[in-house]
């Protein structure tokens, strides 16, 4: 699987912006997807994540209620819509797919992962 993100981008603090990640192959649908960011200096954290089904979804306690993740299987691509951005969600995003032996699981952790994209930086303008 082949992963490019995009949709990153200079906003001011409040604004809004939507991430993509198209994936290559035919199997999008059978992998949990997930978004990671990782700010300089800082390790990379889990931001979204959501099951091959579409059904389950999880955020950490420091985006929910301002990102939401979603996929469409048809056409191969998972996003990530910010809201309310502030300063603290400057980084570079990441995208990310793994095999999940559940339709209905999410993976939350980078080691949960095998496949990743090459990251669209965001940067939040107080």
């Amino acid at each position: 699987v082949q992963l490019q993100a995009s949709g990153g981008g200079l906003v001011q603090a409040g604004g809004s912006l939507r991430l993509s990640c198209a994936a290559s192959g035919r199997t999008f649908s059978s992998y949990a997807m997930g978004w990671f960011r990782q700010a300089p200096g800082k390790e990379r954290e889990f931001v979204a994540a959501i099951s091959p089904s579409d059904t389950n979804t999880r955020y950490p306690d420091s985006v929910k209620g301002r990102f939401t993740i979603s996929r469409d299987n048809a056409k191969n691509t998972v996003y990530l819509q910010m809201y309310s951005l502030k300063p603290e969600d400057t980084a570079v995003y990441y995208c990310a797919a793994g095999s999940a032996p559940y339709t209905f699981l999410v993976l939350t952790t980078i080691s949960d992962y095998e496949y990743w994209g090459q990251g669209t930086l965001v940067t939040v303008s107080s």
